[in-house]
């Protein structure tokens, strides 16, 4: 929805995106959501969700869905994967 990468995170463009989805979908049909909510987590990532997210499920609610479950569905590691070498060892 932008050209801008500084402004992809940003909930008033993460508003536009959502309001174009929500028009396909009334388009489609469909009249009720179950929403998952996904950050890039695992071992490197943040574990919240950016601030656009908040703004999405607001814009959808106000569009006239109805809104069933909101699940976070951020990958958790399990001691599976080795650390990068600086997130490893002691820390001084």
């Amino acid at each position: 929805m932008t050209k801008v990468h500084r402004l992809e995170s940003s909930p008033t463009i993460a508003m536009s995106a959502a309001k174009k989805v929500s028009d396909l979908a009334r388009d489609a049909g469909i009249n009720a959501l179950h929403i998952k909510i996904k950050a890039p987590g695992g071992h490197e990532g943040p574990h919240n969700p950016g601030p656009g997210a908040q703004a999405v499920v607001r814009t959808l609610s106000r569009s006239g869905f109805r809104i069933g479950v909101i699940e976070d569905v951020t990958p958790i590691p399990h001691d599976g994967c080795r650390k990068k070498h600086f997130r490893r060892g002691r820390r001084v």
